[in-house]
């Protein structure tokens, strides 16, 4: 599965599939995500339209393991360029936290780039 997150972008092939693991820990310890839900939405930059939400899959819920698996219908129509999104984890209290980007004074961008295989 292909794709990078550096600082606060993360890139994926137009087309391409991606699994964005994350384990969330307070400190040291993992976060029982069990009851929890994370969410990730990509809108457009200018319009502020939805282009995609993925949620995540729990992968080992108790020790703060899940993740987020973006399928090749979720970029292969979109146009290529930069969005902007962020993942909001929400415990079972009903709190919320923005995890991405960690930065609260930054956007987080979501990148397409170009593919040169097509089915």
């Amino acid at each position: 599965m292909t794709g990078t997150v550096q600082n606060n972008i993360i890139t994926v092939r137009q087309g391409d599939s991606f699994m964005l693991n994350l384990e969330i820990k307070d400190g040291c310890a993992p976060v029982d995500l069990t009851g929890a839900t994370l969410l990730m939405q990509v809108r457009d930059k200018e319009s502020g339209n939805l282009v995609f939400a993925v949620s995540g899959t729990a992968v080992d819920a108790l020790n703060g393991k899940i993740a987020l698996i973006i399928t090749p219908d979720m970029t292969a129509t979109a146009a290529l360029g930069d969005y902007v999104t962020d993942i909001q984890l929400t415990g079972a209290d009903g709190s919320v936290n923005t995890i991405f980007p960690s930065d609260v004074n930054k956007i987080g961008t979501f990148r397409i780039t170009a593919q040169v295989t097509e089915a």
